[in-house]
């Protein structure tokens, strides 16, 4: 995706490929939170940000040619055609049609690997509103504090703790999870980078080996955090919409893209709901 500095920062020129509430809003993360002018903000592996769209622009506030090169072309996942690749899973699947007219603009953000797996340990058994609250404290209590907000706590800080530390997160059963995964991280026992490139069987039954994670956290790992785009995460949003509306598919039609056409059809059940 083209882009140029200005004074407000990077502008990305996005007629369709980047709709800022389909993507930050379709369930992938949780930190993001838009004021009442549109404007997204964040606070991304301890860089804040602030996004917003002007027309065909989507600006990167405050963001320059070097934090462009060095963050936002990965997280953002600049390099890729989201245009190319929503019609080419429609190609391969007709029947996702619909939600690809509906909700065309969706991206898949490359969120920083520990982030990713604590954050849907978070979301085990729980609504977006109440992991967004628990995230955040997460943040707050034991992120640094980067003057606009807090980062996401590395996996070494939270592995020296214990389950009861995390009890003012109110996340109930889900701080003994947190843990685990932290000191199994921390340790190297589970390397979420040599699992960006590992055989993705291998790499789903290496992240649950962590108390807690099921074939759902690990695929929403491999997804957002590893960007396996292969990965097809399935919770009961997802079986239900599999059994009714979108029956027959599977992600081995999809291959490549199935991790976008997953996000399609759960934001577009979600949305229809």
């Amino acid at each position: 995706m083209e882009y140029q500095i200005t004074k407000r920062g990077a502008e990305l020129f996005a007629p369709v490929q980047f709709d800022l509430v389909n993507t930050f809003e379709c369930g992938q993360c949780f930190r993001w939170t838009a004021d009442d002018d549109g404007v997204y903000s964040a606070v991304v592996r301890g860089r804040y940000i602030r996004v917003y769209r002007d027309g065909d622009i989507v600006v990167l506030e405050g963001a320059d040619e070097q934090s462009i090169e060095e963050l936002w072309r990965e997280y953002f996942d600049l390099d890729t055609d989201y245009e190319d690749l929503r019609q080419e899973m429609v190609r391969l699947c007709p029947l996702l049609d619909k939600a690809a007219a509906k909700l065309n603009g969706i991206r898949i953000l490359y969120q920083e690997p520990w982030e990713a797996l604590c954050s849907f340990i978070i979301s085990q058994n729980n609504n977006i509103p109440r992991i967004q609250g628990i995230v955040s404290r997460l943040c707050e209590g034991f992120g640094e504090d980067t003057g606009n907000g807090f980062s996401f706590p590395a996996a070494e800080r939270l592995s020296k703790l214990e389950p009861d530390d995390l009890a003012p997160l109110r996340a109930g059963f889900r701080a003994r999870y947190i843990i685990d995964a932290a000191r199994k991280c921390a340790e190297g026992s589970v390397d979420l980078e040599k699992l960006k490139t590992a055989p993705i069987e291998d790499a789903r039954k290496e992240l649950m080996t962590i108390t807690g994670v099921g074939a759902k956290v690990a695929e929403c790992t491999l997804l957002y955090g590893l960007h396996r785009m292969e990965a097809f995460p399935i919770d009961v949003w997802m079986k239900k919409a599999l059994k009714d509306e979108f029956a027959g598919i599977t992600p081995e039609m999809l291959g490549h893209t199935a991790g976008i056409a997953q996000q399609y059809i759960f934001h577009y059940t979600r949305n229809s709901k």
